[in-house]
């Protein structure tokens, strides 16, 4: 069974790639199966740049084949943020309570047609050798008034789906795993993963 580290210390977040990718037959480690990781500066100018940092970097230290992750929030209304800084919108104490309470309190005045959002997710595939490749996907929703639901991390809480009338959180992994941002983003990942295996099979 090939492995597949992805490059993360958030166990939600491995959690759900873990399910997305379920049935692809990888062993997926996260980089709490490492001792002395080295930091990597999340400098990158958009999230493509961010998550092939990640994944280049990882591969070189592990000598593993590695999946590099960004993803965050874009608001219309805020000119694009959280954006790249999604994680740490509201500073060095950080939070994701913080962070939805920092969206709500910039959207006060907002009527709902102006909240539309839309969450995006790079996904960056490297080994030893270098970048094999990097992929985007997105999911579009609005940014609610307060937060419902108890499913899912970052602004699951806040990001409603008008379809469905519900914000993620309140969705739950079985519809949120069939349309989120990440998945679209895993689905185009999966391709170059399983060429990637059929490749180092055939050498």
């Amino acid at each position: 069974m090939k492995q597949l580290v992805v490059v993360t210390k958030n166990k939600k977040k491995l959690s759900e790639i873990k399910e997305i990718l379920k049935g692809m037959h990888l062993k997926l480690l996260s980089l709490d199966a490492y001792k002395n990781v080295p930091p990597v500066a999340e400098n990158g100018k958009t999230f493509q740049e961010n998550a092939i940092k990640k994944a280049v970097k990882f591969a070189r230290f592990t000598g593993q084949f590695c999946l590099g992750e960004d993803s965050g929030l874009s608001v219309n209304a805020l000119d694009g943020a959280p954006g790249i800084y999604s994680a740490r919108f509201s500073g060095r104490s950080k939070s994701d309570i913080k962070n939805n309470l920092k969206l709500l309190r910039l959207l006060k005045d907002v009527p709902l047609a102006e909240r539309k959002a839309h969450y995006v997710c790079a996904v960056a595939l490297a080994d030893r050798h270098g970048l094999i490749g990097v992929v985007e996907g997105d999911c579009s929703g609005l940014i609610a008034f307060e937060p419902k639901g108890s499913a899912g991390f970052g602004y699951d809480p806040l990001f409603y789906i008008s379809k469905y009338k519900k914000t993620f959180a309140q969705l739950g992994e079985k519809i949120k795993h069939r349309m989120s941002h990440r998945y679209y983003a895993l689905k185009k990942a999966k391709r170059i993963i399983q060429k990637y295996i059929v490749k180092q099979v055939g050498n």
